[in-house]
């Protein structure tokens, strides 16, 4: 039976790919790393679609505390999976690659993993299939994304419904019109108080669910970001008089 040169080519690849994985292992096992990560780069590079090749460079990158690496690789699989519709790996990855670096975001890549999800828009859709959507959009960890990041999305989504946020000692909540914050709860608090104890929220679990209806607005906000960081803002204003760090009645005499 004859082969042709396309089935040629693709079995080469396969098992060029093979072979860089066991000589990658082969590398660490004998305490050479640096070859490992050269080895391994330059095959990313031939074949930057690779999930195997990744997944090594992740793996080995975590093991050797190569983090800029590994968080490289991360965001990099995300993509990969989103565009194998393995939402959960891709979701996993984005978690690990924010917990490996507090300092990005991964907004878009959250926002991709909702939209992927999300039936075709340009074929029909029974209205069965529109009554058993799932209600709720996103959820993630609050260690691991942020209220920040979750807000951005829904933003840049401009999605109505309310972010549930649950903690060991509260439940809070924000609504949203069109991606906009218009109201928020939390402790029997509402609007700007209720923000200030959901802003030091540092742990616990959210989800986003959407609504067809509109909420009252009770805060008007131009832009979410800055909402968010002017009642942060105010919230350690006043946590720096209260330890009299700074006193805000003297900067009021000053103006």
């Amino acid at each position: 039976m004859s082969i042709s040169l396309e089935e040629k080519d693709v079995t080469f690849l396969e098992d060029s790919v093979e072979t860089v994985l066991i000589d990658a292992d082969l590398f660490i096992k004998y305490n050479s790393p640096e070859n490992a990560f050269k080895l391994l780069r330059g095959a990313i590079d031939r074949d930057p679609h690779s999930i195997s090749l990744r997944e090594k460079m992740r793996s080995i990158a975590n093991s050797h505390r190569n983090l800029d690496e590994a968080t490289e690789q991360c965001l990099a699989l995300a993509s990969l999976y989103i565009g194998r519709s393995n939402f959960d790996l891709a979701y996993d990855r984005l978690q690990e690659a924010k917990s490996l670096d507090p300092r990005i975001s991964i907004a878009s890549g959250l926002e991709a993993i909702r939209v992927a999800r999300m039936p075709s828009q340009s074929g029909e859709i029974s209205g069965k299939a529109k009554r058993e959507r799932p209600t709720v959009v996103l959820s993630g960890d609050i260690e691991l994304i942020s209220i920040f990041d979750a807000v951005q999305v829904i933003e840049n989504s401009r999605l109505t419904g309310l972010l549930i946020l649950k903690s060991d000692m509260q439940v809070a909540s924000i609504a949203f019109n069109g991606g906009k914050i218009v109201d928020a709860q939390a402790e029997g608090m509402d609007s700007m108080a209720a923000f200030r104890q959901i802003i030091e929220l540092k742990e616990g679990k959210f989800d986003f669910a959407r609504s067809e209806e509109k909420f009252p607005e009770v805060i008007t906000v131009v832009s979410n970001k800055n909402f968010l960081l002017n009642a942060l803002a105010s919230l350690e204003g006043e946590k720096a008089e209260k330890e009299g760090i700074r006193d805000l009645r003297d900067e009021e005499i000053a103006l």
